[in-house]
């Protein structure tokens, strides 16, 4: 090894570092509420149809505040960019745990707002820190998002019963968020390369006329609006079937937590062939199955059940991020791609949990809910066989995009 990759090979360590810690925390502020949704609701006298928009709420704040990323990241820089979005999450977590109705839909759409920018900024990073292996650190980087997922999940119930009461447990996270935001101030590069790279083309309207990054945006919506019902209603749903509050807030946590290994393992696995289809349909068909287990077999299938949705939605998320990554030339044009992915798949995706919404608030049945849900995996897996193919948005020697 040369003297010059040794400093090389630290900064990408070190950034693949930074990337895990910053990932940790892009999850637990939307999986930590759904446990705790029925004290939420006993204590502040909230109906099913407004718990509903608090659990939309952050979803459709990431599809909303998701384009801002490119936009601040041009005009201050994205380390500045993810300093800020992580100071707005600290400031939500910690505005949500007020003893105040407005202030736990204020500090949620803060969270949301947060995370949107942050989570739209960083495939755009990896793509410029490891442009050869940027696919591989993508799953790095969301089997991050998974843990911390699962974290907030798993122990939602636990820190609600330790520190007393469920606004310290919410309250709480906001400790994660600013450690990784010291360590992101301390040790993010100094000498930052910027994103934008080539100056021309590209534009957002140019963008919206290539039907692969229509593909790519609805892939994404789909996928993520049964992540967010997951997220936000998959512990009532199981609390319906009569599990308790813990048991269903862990087995979501337990869920969560196997995503690790198909955040992972899918874009290593979708490197096997000519495109990345098969692997989509196969992740897409656990989520399928898994969800069908969990909410309409014997009591007793519940664990094949957990695992099969772990490893189908950990591996569709991942997917998802890595096409972002694979069908882009450059930097910049993942950048684009991934606020116009994240911005309006997000924005398709906050249907999700508002439509579960309502349809509890109608109180209609456990066997249509688990169809509509059904539903959403069958168009997912359509617009995956179209964003999944072997094709790329580049720009030729004018400047003007493409896709060949």
């Amino acid at each position: 090894m040369t003297t010059e990759s040794r400093p090389n090979r630290r900064r990408l360590i070190l950034f693949l570092l930074l990337m895990v810690l910053v990932g940790l925390n892009l999850r637990p502020a939307l999986s930590s509420l759904a446990p705790l949704l029925l004290r939420i609701q006993v204590e502040t006298g909230l109906s099913p149809l407004a718990i509903g928009a608090l659990t939309t709420l952050p979803v459709l704040c990431l599809g909303v505040f998701a384009p801002l990323a490119p936009w601040l990241a041009k005009r201050i820089g994205p380390e500045r960019t993810l300093t800020l979005a992580l100071g707005i999450l600290i400031a939500g977590l910690l505005l949500r745990g007020t003893p105040s109705v407005p202030s736990l839909f204020i500090g949620t759409l803060l969270a949301g707002a947060a995370i949107g920018i942050a989570g739209t900024l960083l495939p755009a990073l990896v793509k410029r820190e490891l442009p050869g292996g940027a696919d591989l650190m993508t799953g790095v980087y969301t089997m991050a998002l998974c843990l911390g997922g699962a974290l907030g999940a798993g122990l939602s119930i636990p820190l609600a019963d330790l520190l007393g009461g469920w606004r310290f447990s919410l309250i709480s996270w906001g400790l994660l968020a600013g450690i990784a935001l010291v360590a992101w101030v301390s040790l993010m590069p100094r000498t930052p390369r910027a994103i934008t790279t080539p100056q021309a083309g590209g534009s957002m309207r140019e963008l919206l006329g290539q039907p692969l990054a229509w593909q790519v945006m609805l892939l994404m919506g789909t996928q993520s609006s049964l992540a967010y019902i997951v997220f936000g209603w998959l512990p009532t749903l199981l609390q319906s079937r009569g599990y308790s509050e813990a048991e269903a807030g862990w087995l979501m946590g337990a869920s969560v937590m196997v995503q690790l290994v198909s955040a992972l393992g899918a874009p290593w696995l979708a490197r096997f062939g000519r495109d990345q289809r098969p692997a989509l349909l196969l992740v897409l068909g656990c989520v399928a199955g898994g969800l069908w287990l969990l909410l309409q077999a014997d009591i007793q299938w519940r664990w094949p059940g957990v695992v099969l949705l772990g490893l189908g939605q950990g591996g569709s998320f991942s997917l998802a991020l890595t096409l972002i990554v694979l069908r882009t030339a450059n930097s910049r044009l993942s950048g684009k791609l991934s606020g116009l992915a994240q911005g309006g798949g997000y924005t398709l995706a906050a249907m999700g949990p508002l439509a579960v919404g309502v349809l509890l608030q109608l109180e209609v049945s456990l066997d249509a809910i688990t169809l509509v849900l059904l539903l959403i995996v069958a168009a997912a897996a359509a617009f995956a066989m179209l964003a999944g193919r072997n094709r790329r948005l580049d720009l030729d020697k004018s400047g003007k995009l493409f896709t060949h």
